[in-house]
C-alpha cells in the first residue's frame, strides 16, 4: 500500500528543527537528542553520502524527489541510539519502515567501511595511556573498557 508521507515536508521540518542557520532547537538540545555535536553528525552524514550513493537524494521515475541523506541518517541514528523500531521513524522523519531498516543497515556498513580502521580497532599502547590518563583526571583511575562503571571498584 502506498502512503504519501510528505517526505519533503519531513525533510524541511527536520532541517529547520536542527540544521538551519537559526534552528528551532539549539546546540544543547541537539547534543542531548542526538548524543553528539551537530558538526560531528554532519561530518558523518557527509562522509556516508560521499561513499554510498543510496544516501544521495534523487528523483524517482515519476520525477518526485526522494528522501534526503538527513532523513536516512537520522532514522539510522535513532534506531541505533534509542533502539526504536523502523516504523516509529515514520511519524517525524516521514520515512517508511522498510526504508528505515535498509538505511540503518547501509549506514552501519558505511560506518565500518569509512571509519572502521581508525575508530573501530583495538586500542594501541598510546591509546590506552591516553584513555587511562583521561580516566584519572575524571576521578576513575584504572578505568578502561566499562561504559557504565559497572565493574569498577
Amino acid at each position: 500500500m502506498y502512503i504519501d508521507r510528505n517526505t519533503i515536508g519531513g525533510h524541511n521540518l527536520l532541517f529547520q528543527d536542527y540544521f538551519a542557520d537559526s534552528p528551532t532547537y539549539g546546540p544543547r538540545v541537539f547534543q542531548r537528542r542526538f548524543r553528539m555535536r551537530r558538526d560531528l553528525f554532519i561530518r558523518i552524514k557527509d562522509a556516508i553520502e560521499a561513499n554510498d550513493s543510496y544516501f544521495v537524494q534523487r528523483r524517482n521515475a515519476a520525477g518526485k524527489l526522494g528522501l534526503s541523506a538527513l532523513q536516512k541518517v537520522t532514522a539510522a541514528f535513532q534506531m541505533l541510539t534509542y533502539g526504536i523500531t523502523g516504523d516509529l521513524t515514520d511519524e517525524y522523519i516521514r520515512i517508511g519502515e522498510t526504508t528505515a531498516i535498509k538505511s540503518m543497515k547501509r549506514f552501519v556498513k558505511a560506518i565500518i567501511h569509512i571509519f572502521g580502521s581508525e575508530y573501530l580497532r583495538s586500542p594501541n599502547i598510546d591509546d590506552i595511556a591516553r584513555l587511562l590518563a583521561k580516566a584519572e583526571q575524571r576521578g576513575t583511575p584504572g578505568m578502561l573498557g566499562s561504559i557504565d562503571y559497572m565493574y569498577w571498584e
